[in-house]
């Protein structure tokens, strides 16, 4: 194993991966380390929108039709209404998690970057990375490695407060895709996601603020999606995660950078947490190349901007069937304003030019 290297990146997900490859790009020597074996997965609802699509683009990474399914739109279901819209530019695309952790692995490889798999970080210092049994001198290093992120505990960054979590399960199912829409159903307990990953194969998860509601007993709480995937066969394990709208007060100190979920999250009803990592990296790169890492910190911060106040406004409707069936009335009124919500959520519409949508849809919540 070599004795140094510019970057290591603690962590090898999409996080860590998408940091490589953009550090790669401008030029540094790059190892990345983790403690599992490829290929990981996680459970997340495998939807990338367009801005996410063109993050991943500048890493050199193009989804074929052969690794993803795409979709136009967004569409909102609750038990009594519902409204959907489809993206202004572009499409998204819908990919399994494991297939899109192998293809960023084939684009680091490519880009060269030394990928040590089933190999423990033990700590952190100044001058490098500990492993197991063998020290790496690096100029920098990338904490990419969770929410629960060792290298945030080892460099001193602590969170900002803790938020209310949620809890997320995911499961696919062998049943074709009834729409070109990624789906969002609301109960008065959960909300369900459903996305079409495959001509035979959808993805389906659920979350809510009660640990113990699997997704079995919560499509009970959503009729209308349950009854679409009767009869059809699990095809993967149920695996949960914890979702939630996760701030930290600083993602750098001294020569360490956190990125991914270790930097802070947001809720996974966005649909962004994936986009935010590949743009993350795309930034950090250049802050490296600059050698000034406060550059990352501001361009963090704005980034996160626009999907954590969509992850908060989207979570109004959380537990409140009437708000539930007065905004999807809304939307179905105000059809333009929907659209330029969904363009505001993608980054294809400034935030001021939201004010006189926002009046409009606030009529119509007082009078749906």
């Amino acid at each position: 194993m070599p004795k140094s290297t510019d970057v290591f990146v603690i962590g090898g997900g999409p996080a860590g991966l998408a940091a490589a490859i953009a550090a790669r790009q401008c030029g540094f020597s790059v190892m990345v380390a983790d403690g599992a074996r490829p290929p990981i997965d996680k459970a997340c609802g495998e939807g990338l929108m367009p801005d996410s699509l063109a993050a991943l683009e500048r890493l050199g990474i193009q989804l074929g039709v052969q690794d993803a399914f795409p979709f136009r739109g967004i569409r909102f279901l609750s038990s009594s209404a519902s409204a959907d819209t489809i993206f202004p530019i572009g499409h998204g695309l819908a990919v399994r998690r494991t297939v899109l952790h192998r293809l960023m692995i084939e684009r680091a490889m490519q880009m060269g970057a030394d990928l040590r798999w089933g190999t423990v970080t033990t700590g952190i210092s100044r001058e490098g990375v500990r492993l197991a049994d063998d020290f790496v001198h690096a100029r920098w290093i990338i904490g990419a490695d969770g929410s629960n992120s060792r290298v945030r505990h080892w460099a001193g960054i602590a969170n900002r407060f803790r938020p209310r979590l949620r809890y997320a399960f995911r499961r696919h199912y062998r049943i074709a895709p009834w729409t070109d829409r990624m789906e969002v159903y609301w109960g008065q307990r959960c909300q369900g996601y459903a996305t079409g990953v495959s001509d035979n194969e959808v993805c389906v998860a659920l979350a809510s603020h009660d640990p113990s509601l699997r997704l079995e007993d919560g499509l009970c709480d959503l009729p209308s999606l349950n009854a679409r995937l009767a009869g059809a066969e699990p095809v993967s394990t149920e695996r949960g995660a914890i979702t939630g709208n996760r701030q930290i007060r600083r993602v750098w100190r001294g020569n360490v950078a956190l990125i991914g979920d270790a930097s802070g999250t947001v809720d996974a009803i966005t649909g962004q947490g994936l986009g935010l990592a590949f743009s993350q990296a795309i930034h950090l790169a250049e802050a490296l190349e600059s050698g000034r890492l406060e550059r990352y910190q501001a361009a963090h911060q704005q980034i996160a901007l626009r999907p954590l106040c969509m992850a908060r406004l989207m979570l109004m409707l959380d537990g409140r069937p009437w708000l539930q069936r007065r905004t999807l009335r809304a939307f179905r009124e105000h059809p333009k304003v929907f659209r330029r919500l969904l363009a505001f959520h993608i980054g294809a519409l400034p935030p001021t030019r939201l004010v006189w949508d926002g009046l409009t849809l606030g009529w119509g919540l007082f009078t749906a």
